[in-house]
């Protein structure tokens, strides 16, 4: 009788602890629209990975379409844009700032860092200055979401 109990008591414990394929499943999947050429792109999904998410590469030569049918304002363009949780993300976004965008999940479309800064994620070189992650709403509007 006490073999019985120690079984299910283990499975008792077992049923309330976290499982591996919740906390995954937490995540969702994303998806980089890149030129075809570009390097930094597929640096910056490794970074992704490595923070747990998991990724799809797209080359493609309408990647101006995709950014403008997205939202993304003109002059604040990133390297690539993400789709990922119903928002787009343009450009070495830091991973913190797409962990708080899917958590807080703000009534915006998405968010952007413009161009392509020396030492952001997926990046070579030393950060120089400040980024700033700008959100961006469904109107066009914009504010700062994040500076780095």
């Amino acid at each position: 009788m006490r073999f019985l109990q120690k079984v299910a008591l283990s499975f008792a414990a077992l049923a309330m602890m976290p499982s591996v394929a919740v906390a995954q499943e937490a995540r969702p999947f994303a998806t980089i629209f890149k030129n075809p050429q570009c390097s930094c792109c597929e640096s910056y999904g490794d970074y992704l990975e490595a923070s747990g998410y998991e990724v799809k590469m797209v080359a493609t030569h309408d990647l101006a379409l995709i950014k403008e049918r997205q939202g993304v304002p003109a002059g604040l363009e990133g390297c690539h844009t993400m789709l990922i949780g119903g928002y787009f993300v343009d450009g070495h976004v830091p991973v913190d700032s797409v962990n708080r965008l899917l958590q807080e999940r703000p009534r915006i479309s998405g968010i952007t860092l413009p161009g392509m800064p020396a030492g952001s994620p997926g990046m070579g070189g030393a950060k120089t200055g400040t980024w700033t992650i700008t959100g961006v709403a469904a109107d066009g509007a914009t504010s700062v979401y994040a500076r780095y």
